[in-house]
């Protein structure tokens, strides 16, 4: 026996060689001829991860069980510390760090055989620790995540492995400018700083569901989403309504601005923002536009601008065409937004009037715009029109002309502009005209239509002032400010000062 080795093992190693000499006496059982000693616990079944072909490394956090066959005293569990060495008994350290358990198994029974004759060591995974995974690119929520794996419980637990697919789920998806065609996968092997690059096609698992590569993850792997070089309209709506892209409920900024109602910034969220009711739906440029108030009769919906930010802080501008929504009820022009988008509506450079009836009953135009009517008409005061309404129209709403007082040849019309300015023009009213902007142009809300008086009323109303001053006072509210001016001019009564 060897003087140098501690007292208390001597006794230990004396039994091991007699269990040795037994050993090399009698044939070897089988593994299922092998009884079980009665202290020893009974070592659950290896862990075979669910992948076929990756098999699962060891490292800092995982739970494992050592189980040296009818040596109890020799087994135990153990969780493995960081930098991935474990004590175990007689042999003192050794590292399994990145070791596959078969790997773990014979590196530990190598360690054991100057000591022991013909270790048979079982390895066995009780509990696995997290992985930690990076995800960047053109995904909703960048950055690190840790991401527990399924276990199962008992003597027979079980691995499934988080898939890439599941990673960027966990990161709220890809944004609508991702190019899934060519997803990376980096993962570090061997040794210090070299990184194995994969590249998968999730547009092709997309559209099969066939995987034809393993797409499982391991501990530090690193998940690179590319930016598309174009916007597909008909993909993007594919990739919007998958699992691994934003959910149809996630609010989500955008700033309207161009020839819509309201201007401005809205939040955007899937169900109808029209009526306010609770309806399944999908967050996209009309319901932007009708949370902007709608289209005004000047939009251009052919061009309809639609600039998206990219992770790299740049922008990737793109059109869809409204009227080819209309028309032949392309759902992919009518794209999904994203947070952070800017949608401008330009300004037609030509009407076409068969077009406008058809635009004013789209979702995406306002129901009813107002208009003031004032003057010399039927029924002077605030009407309200179709957002198709024309000049001539609006006259007829507010009940015509008025046949004995009324200038029939032109109206007035005043238009509050975008910039704060007022314009004021005339215009020639011909009821034969169609939409035309010189004489029967489309009407905006707010547009204040002034009817005129007659010359031959104009001089009735003069004689009356002066035959009948008392009476012109009573009239100054309905009048207005020209009939005082008129009246102060005549010296029948003095303006305050």
């Amino acid at each position: 026996m060897n003087a140098s080795l501690p007292r208390q093992i001597i006794p230990i190693l004396a039994g091991l060689s007699l269990l040795a000499i037994t050993d090399v006496a009698s044939p070897q059982p089988t593994i299922a001829q092998r009884p079980t000693s009665r202290n020893a616990t009974p070592a659950p079944a290896r862990v075979r991860p669910s992948n076929a072909s990756g098999t699962y490394t060891l490292g800092g956090g995982d739970n494992i069980r050592i189980d040296i066959f009818d040596l109890p005293q020799f087994s135990g569990s153990y969780q493995i510390p960081a930098g991935g060495v474990i004590q175990l008994p007689l042999i003192g350290s050794i590292s399994i760090q990145g070791l596959t358990l078969e790997e773990a198994s014979t590196a530990i029974s190598k360690a054991y055989r100057p000591i022991l004759k013909r270790p048979q060591v079982t390895l066995s995974l009780q509990a696995t620790r997290p992985l930690n995974v990076w995800i960047s690119g053109e995904v909703n929520r960048p950055g690190s995540y840790t991401i527990a794996l399924n276990s199962g419980a008992g003597n027979v637990p079980s691995v499934q492995f988080p898939t890439l697919v599941q990673a960027v789920e966990k990161a709220q998806g890809v944004t609508q400018v991702a190019d899934i065609r060519r997803v990376e996968l980096r993962r570090k092997v061997g040794g210090v700083g070299r990184v194995q690059i994969t590249t998968f096609d999730l547009w092709e698992y997309l559209q099969t569901g066939n995987v034809p590569v393993d797409i499982t993850l391991r501990d530090g792997d690193t998940i690179f989403v590319p930016t598309a070089t174009a916007v597909n309209l008909g993909e993007a709506r594919q990739i919007a309504v998958s699992t691994f892209a934003s959910p149809a409920n996630q609010a989500r900024t955008v700033a309207v601005v161009g020839e819509v109602v309201r201007p401005g910034r809205y939040v955007v969220v899937g169900g109808d923002t029209l009526s306010g009711q609770s309806v399944q739906g999908l967050p996209t440029v009309t319901r932007a536009i009708q949370l902007a108030g709608g289209l005004k009769p000047q939009a251009d919906i052919r061009q309809v601008l639609v600039r998206r930010p990219t992770s790299a802080g740049k922008e990737k501008i793109f059109t869809v065409n409204l009227w080819q929504l209309l028309e032949s009820g392309d759902v992919n022009q009518d794209t999904i937004v994203q947070d952070g988008d800017s949608i401008v509506i330009l300004t037609a450079t030509e009407i076409n009037p068969a077009e406008i009836s058809q635009i004013a009953e789209a979702s995406f135009s306002p129901a009813k715009i107002q208009v003031n009517v004032v003057g010399e008409i039927v029924r002077p005061g605030v009407v309200e029109v179709a957002s198709n309404t024309t000049l001539n129209q609006a006259l007829l709403a507010a009940g015509g002309f008025n046949s004995t007082r009324a200038k029939k040849t032109s109206v007035e019309l005043i238009r509050l502009n975008f910039d704060g300015t007022v314009s004021r023009r005339m215009v020639e009213i011909d009821f034969a005209q169609g939409i035309n902007e010189l004489s029967n142009p489309l009407v905006r809300s707010k547009d204040i239509i002034v009817v005129r008086r007659s010359a031959t009323a104009g001089v009735i109303d003069n004689i009356n002032l002066i035959l009948n001053p008392a009476a012109a006072v009573l009239a100054i509210p309905s009048t207005g400010n020209a009939i005082l001016s008129l009246l102060s001019n005549l010296g029948l009564i003095r303006l305050p000062k």
